[in-house]
Protein backbone atom coordinates (compact mmCIF):
# COMPACT_ATOMS: atom_id res chain seq x y z
CA UNK A 1 0.00 0.00 0.00
CA UNK A 2 1.52 3.27 -1.07
CA UNK A 3 -0.98 6.04 -0.43
CA UNK A 4 -3.52 6.47 2.37
CA UNK A 5 -5.48 9.40 3.76
CA UNK A 6 -7.78 8.84 6.70
CA UNK A 7 -10.03 10.87 8.99
CA UNK A 8 -10.50 10.01 12.65
CA UNK A 9 -13.50 11.70 14.27
CA UNK A 10 -13.13 14.67 11.94
CA UNK A 11 -16.91 14.67 11.46
CA UNK A 12 -19.54 13.15 13.79
CA UNK A 13 -21.49 11.71 10.85
CA UNK A 14 -18.46 9.67 9.71
CA UNK A 15 -16.02 8.93 12.55
CA UNK A 16 -13.75 6.86 10.29
CA UNK A 17 -13.08 7.53 6.62
CA UNK A 18 -10.20 5.92 4.71
CA UNK A 19 -9.10 6.33 1.09
CA UNK A 20 -6.16 4.27 -0.15
CA UNK A 21 -4.27 3.08 -3.21
CA UNK A 22 -2.18 -0.07 -3.20
CA UNK A 23 0.84 -0.01 -5.52
CA UNK A 24 2.56 -3.29 -6.31
CA UNK A 25 4.28 -5.27 -9.05
CA UNK A 26 1.70 -6.43 -11.55
CA UNK A 27 2.73 -10.08 -11.37
CA UNK A 28 2.37 -10.38 -7.60
CA UNK A 29 -0.61 -12.68 -6.99
CA UNK A 30 -3.40 -10.92 -5.12
CA UNK A 31 -6.94 -11.70 -4.01
CA UNK A 32 -9.54 -8.94 -4.13
CA UNK A 33 -11.49 -7.61 -1.15
CA UNK A 34 -13.23 -10.44 0.71
CA UNK A 35 -13.97 -11.96 4.09
CA UNK A 36 -11.42 -14.55 5.12
CA UNK A 37 -10.02 -16.12 8.25
CA UNK A 38 -6.49 -16.28 9.62
CA UNK A 39 -4.97 -19.52 10.85
CA UNK A 40 -6.26 -18.96 14.40
CA UNK A 41 -9.81 -18.32 13.17
CA UNK A 42 -9.69 -14.50 13.36
CA UNK A 43 -12.08 -13.18 10.71
CA UNK A 44 -10.99 -10.15 8.69
CA UNK A 45 -12.14 -8.23 5.63
CA UNK A 46 -9.42 -7.20 3.19
CA UNK A 47 -7.59 -7.97 0.02
CA UNK A 48 -4.89 -10.58 0.34
CA UNK A 49 -1.29 -11.00 -0.78
CA UNK A 50 -1.28 -14.55 -2.12
CA UNK A 51 2.50 -14.76 -2.20
CA UNK A 52 3.28 -14.10 1.47
CA UNK A 53 -0.20 -14.44 2.98
CA UNK A 54 -0.55 -11.00 4.59
CA UNK A 55 -2.41 -7.87 3.63
CA UNK A 56 -2.03 -4.09 3.48
CA UNK A 57 -5.30 -2.77 4.95
CA UNK A 58 -7.81 -4.80 6.91
CA UNK A 59 -10.81 -4.50 9.23
CA UNK A 60 -12.29 -6.99 11.65
CA UNK A 61 -15.95 -7.48 12.63
CA UNK A 62 -14.90 -6.51 16.19
CA UNK A 63 -13.84 -3.00 15.15
CA UNK A 64 -10.08 -3.48 14.78
CA UNK A 65 -8.32 -1.70 11.88
CA UNK A 66 -4.76 -1.83 10.48
CA UNK A 67 -3.18 0.04 7.54
CA UNK A 68 0.31 -0.42 6.13
CA UNK A 69 2.64 1.45 3.76
CA UNK A 70 6.25 0.79 2.86
CA UNK A 71 9.02 3.33 3.44
CA UNK A 72 10.97 3.99 0.24
CA UNK A 73 14.71 3.42 0.41
CA UNK A 74 16.83 3.15 -2.70
CA UNK A 75 19.18 0.43 -1.43
CA UNK A 76 16.93 -1.48 0.95
CA UNK A 77 15.93 -5.02 0.04
CA UNK A 78 13.19 -7.13 1.60
CA UNK A 79 13.48 -7.88 5.29
CA UNK A 80 13.56 -11.38 6.80
CA UNK A 81 9.82 -11.13 7.48
CA UNK A 82 6.94 -9.87 5.33
CA UNK A 83 5.55 -6.49 6.37
CA UNK A 84 2.04 -7.66 5.51
CA UNK A 85 2.01 -9.89 8.57
CA UNK A 86 2.04 -6.79 10.81
CA UNK A 87 -1.53 -6.04 9.74
CA UNK A 88 -2.80 -9.51 10.53
CA UNK A 89 -0.80 -9.70 13.77
CA UNK A 90 -2.50 -6.54 15.06
CA UNK A 91 -5.93 -7.95 14.26
CA UNK A 92 -5.00 -11.16 16.10
CA UNK A 93 -3.57 -9.34 19.12
CA UNK A 94 -5.29 -8.56 22.42
CA UNK A 95 -5.47 -4.86 21.48
CA UNK A 96 -2.81 -3.65 23.88
CA UNK A 97 -0.63 -1.29 21.80
CA UNK A 98 2.32 -1.40 24.19
CA UNK A 99 2.35 -5.18 24.32
CA UNK A 100 1.97 -5.43 20.55
CA UNK A 101 4.84 -2.99 19.88
CA UNK A 102 6.99 -4.98 22.29
CA UNK A 103 6.65 -8.07 20.11
CA UNK A 104 8.04 -6.37 16.98
CA UNK A 105 11.70 -6.63 16.04
CA UNK A 106 12.28 -3.48 13.96
CA UNK A 107 15.23 -5.08 12.16
CA UNK A 108 13.10 -7.99 10.95
CA UNK A 109 11.20 -5.86 8.43
CA UNK A 110 12.03 -3.50 5.61
CA UNK A 111 10.81 0.06 6.25
CA UNK A 112 7.14 0.33 7.17
CA UNK A 113 4.42 2.59 8.50
CA UNK A 114 1.64 0.86 10.41
CA UNK A 115 -1.54 2.54 11.63
CA UNK A 116 -3.34 0.38 14.16
CA UNK A 117 -6.70 1.22 15.60
CA UNK A 118 -9.61 0.04 17.69
CA UNK A 119 -12.82 1.79 16.66
CA UNK A 120 -14.81 0.97 19.78
CA UNK A 121 -12.06 1.99 22.22
CA UNK A 122 -11.23 5.03 20.07
CA UNK A 123 -7.52 4.25 20.27
CA UNK A 124 -5.27 4.84 17.29
CA UNK A 125 -1.49 4.76 16.89
CA UNK A 126 1.13 5.11 14.18
CA UNK A 127 4.16 2.83 14.35
CA UNK A 128 7.28 2.77 12.16
CA UNK A 129 10.75 1.26 12.12
CA UNK A 130 12.24 4.30 10.34
CA UNK A 131 13.21 7.65 11.84
CA UNK A 132 10.38 10.07 10.95
CA UNK A 133 12.88 12.91 10.47
CA UNK A 134 15.04 10.97 7.98
CA UNK A 135 12.97 7.97 6.83
CA UNK A 136 14.92 7.37 3.60
CA UNK A 137 18.39 7.30 5.13
CA UNK A 138 20.03 3.95 5.95
CA UNK A 139 20.08 3.96 9.74
CA UNK A 140 19.74 1.20 12.29
CA UNK A 141 16.04 0.32 12.56
CA UNK A 142 14.24 1.40 15.73
CA UNK A 143 10.56 1.62 16.58
CA UNK A 144 8.88 5.02 16.56
CA UNK A 145 5.33 5.42 17.78
CA UNK A 146 2.76 8.20 18.06
CA UNK A 147 -0.82 8.17 19.39
CA UNK A 148 -3.36 9.67 17.00
CA UNK A 149 -6.23 11.93 18.00
CA UNK A 150 -9.07 13.38 15.97
CA UNK A 151 -8.02 14.77 12.60
CA UNK A 152 -7.14 14.00 8.98
CA UNK A 153 -3.85 12.18 8.35
CA UNK A 154 -1.85 11.10 5.32
CA UNK A 155 0.69 8.37 4.62
CA UNK A 156 2.69 7.49 1.57
CA UNK A 157 6.19 6.05 1.45
CA UNK A 158 7.88 8.44 3.87
CA UNK A 159 6.54 9.13 7.36
CA UNK A 160 3.21 10.09 8.88
CA UNK A 161 1.97 13.35 7.33
CA UNK A 162 5.11 13.92 5.25
CA UNK A 163 3.73 16.61 2.88
CA UNK A 164 4.25 14.85 -0.44
CA UNK A 165 2.03 16.41 -3.14
CA UNK A 166 -0.05 13.27 -3.71
CA UNK A 167 -0.58 12.84 0.03
CA UNK A 168 -1.80 16.43 0.34
CA UNK A 169 -4.12 15.91 -2.65
CA UNK A 170 -5.76 12.88 -1.07
CA UNK A 171 -6.06 14.53 2.35
CA UNK A 172 -7.83 17.45 0.66
CA UNK A 173 -10.17 15.00 -1.07
CA UNK A 174 -10.99 13.43 2.30
CA UNK A 175 -11.94 16.86 3.64
CA UNK A 176 -14.06 17.56 0.55
CA UNK A 177 -15.85 14.23 0.86
CA UNK A 178 -16.60 14.82 4.52
CA UNK A 179 -18.11 18.17 3.53
CA UNK A 180 -20.16 16.35 0.87
CA UNK A 181 -21.52 13.97 3.47
CA UNK A 182 -22.81 16.95 5.41
CA UNK A 183 -24.80 18.11 2.35
CA UNK A 184 -27.76 15.81 2.73
CA UNK A 185 -29.16 16.84 -0.66
CA UNK A 186 -26.35 14.98 -2.43
CA UNK A 187 -27.12 11.75 -4.26
CA UNK A 188 -26.21 8.61 -2.27
CA UNK A 189 -22.62 8.24 -3.46
CA UNK A 190 -21.90 11.75 -4.74
CA UNK A 191 -19.92 12.50 -1.60
CA UNK A 192 -17.29 9.95 -2.71
CA UNK A 193 -16.48 11.69 -5.99
CA UNK A 194 -13.55 13.77 -4.65
CA UNK A 195 -11.98 10.55 -3.35
CA UNK A 196 -12.49 8.42 -6.46
CA UNK A 197 -11.35 11.29 -8.70
CA UNK A 198 -8.14 11.74 -6.71
CA UNK A 199 -7.40 8.04 -6.39
CA UNK A 200 -7.24 7.72 -10.20
CA UNK A 201 -5.31 10.97 -10.71
CA UNK A 202 -2.27 10.15 -12.88
CA UNK A 203 -0.86 13.68 -12.83
CA UNK A 204 2.71 13.80 -11.47
CA UNK A 205 3.91 16.40 -9.00
CA UNK A 206 5.50 19.59 -10.32
CA UNK A 207 9.31 19.19 -10.52
CA UNK A 208 10.06 21.67 -7.67
CA UNK A 209 7.80 19.69 -5.33
CA UNK A 210 9.05 16.19 -6.14
CA UNK A 211 10.18 14.12 -3.15
CA UNK A 212 13.83 13.10 -3.01
CA UNK A 213 14.06 9.57 -1.71
CA UNK A 214 17.20 8.33 -3.43
CA UNK A 215 15.62 6.73 -6.51
CA UNK A 216 16.28 8.04 -10.06
CA UNK A 217 14.48 11.26 -11.03
CA UNK A 218 12.31 9.62 -13.71
CA UNK A 219 11.15 7.05 -11.19
CA UNK A 220 10.54 9.73 -8.56
CA UNK A 221 8.31 11.56 -11.03
CA UNK A 222 6.39 8.42 -12.03
CA UNK A 223 5.75 7.56 -8.38
CA UNK A 224 4.61 11.09 -7.48
CA UNK A 225 1.06 10.77 -8.85
CA UNK A 226 -1.73 9.35 -6.69
CA UNK A 227 -2.40 6.69 -9.33
CA UNK A 228 0.86 5.10 -10.48
CA UNK A 229 1.42 3.58 -13.92
CA UNK A 230 4.90 2.21 -14.69
CA UNK A 231 4.40 -0.36 -17.47
CA UNK A 232 8.12 -0.44 -18.26
CA UNK A 233 8.70 -1.78 -14.75
CA UNK A 234 5.48 -3.84 -14.61
CA UNK A 235 4.46 -1.85 -11.54
CA UNK A 236 1.56 0.38 -10.61
CA UNK A 237 -1.61 0.93 -8.65
CA UNK A 238 -3.38 -2.40 -8.33
CA UNK A 239 -6.43 -1.38 -6.31
CA UNK A 240 -8.22 1.53 -4.66
CA UNK A 241 -10.27 1.34 -1.47
CA UNK A 242 -12.69 3.65 0.32
CA UNK A 243 -13.83 2.75 3.85
CA UNK A 244 -16.66 4.78 5.37
CA UNK A 245 -18.67 4.60 8.58
CA UNK A 246 -22.20 5.97 8.81
CA UNK A 247 -24.74 5.85 11.65
CA UNK A 248 -27.52 3.30 11.76
CA UNK A 249 -30.31 2.67 14.25
CA UNK A 250 -27.91 0.73 16.45
CA UNK A 251 -24.21 1.34 15.96
CA UNK A 252 -22.44 2.01 12.70
CA UNK A 253 -22.51 0.60 9.20
CA UNK A 254 -19.01 0.15 7.82
CA UNK A 255 -18.78 0.07 4.05
CA UNK A 256 -15.68 -1.04 2.15
CA UNK A 257 -15.63 -0.24 -1.58
CA UNK A 258 -12.74 -1.61 -3.63
CA UNK A 259 -11.89 -1.13 -7.30
CA UNK A 260 -9.22 -3.31 -8.86
CA UNK A 261 -7.19 -1.95 -11.76
CA UNK A 262 -6.28 -4.91 -13.90
CA UNK A 263 -6.17 -3.48 -16.50
CA UNK A 264 -8.22 -0.24 -16.29
CA UNK A 265 -8.91 2.15 -13.40
CA UNK A 266 -12.45 2.11 -12.00
CA UNK A 267 -13.91 -0.32 -14.50
CA UNK A 268 -17.44 -0.79 -13.06
CA UNK A 269 -17.01 -4.56 -13.29
CA UNK A 270 -14.06 -4.37 -10.90
CA UNK A 271 -16.08 -2.93 -8.01
CA UNK A 272 -16.54 -5.02 -4.88
CA UNK A 273 -18.31 -4.03 -1.67
CA UNK A 274 -18.28 -5.55 1.80
CA UNK A 275 -20.13 -4.25 4.84
CA UNK A 276 -19.73 -4.67 8.58
CA UNK A 277 -21.81 -3.61 11.57
CA UNK A 278 -19.89 -2.08 14.46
Amino acid sequence: MCLIAFALHADPSCPLLIAANRDEFLNRPTAALQRWSLADGTEIVSGRDLRDGGTWLALSPQGRVAMLTNVRQSLAGPGPRSRGELVTRWLQSDGDEDRFAGTIDPAAYAGFNLVMGDFHRDRWSWLSNRDPETPHEPRAPALHRKPLGAGVYGLSNASLDTPWPKTLRLKQAVNESLAGLREHAAAPDDWMKPLTRTLIDTGPADPPTLPHTGVPDDMERALSSPFVRMPDRAYGTRSSLVVSTQPRAAGWEVRMDEWTHDPLPFDPASHRRETLSW
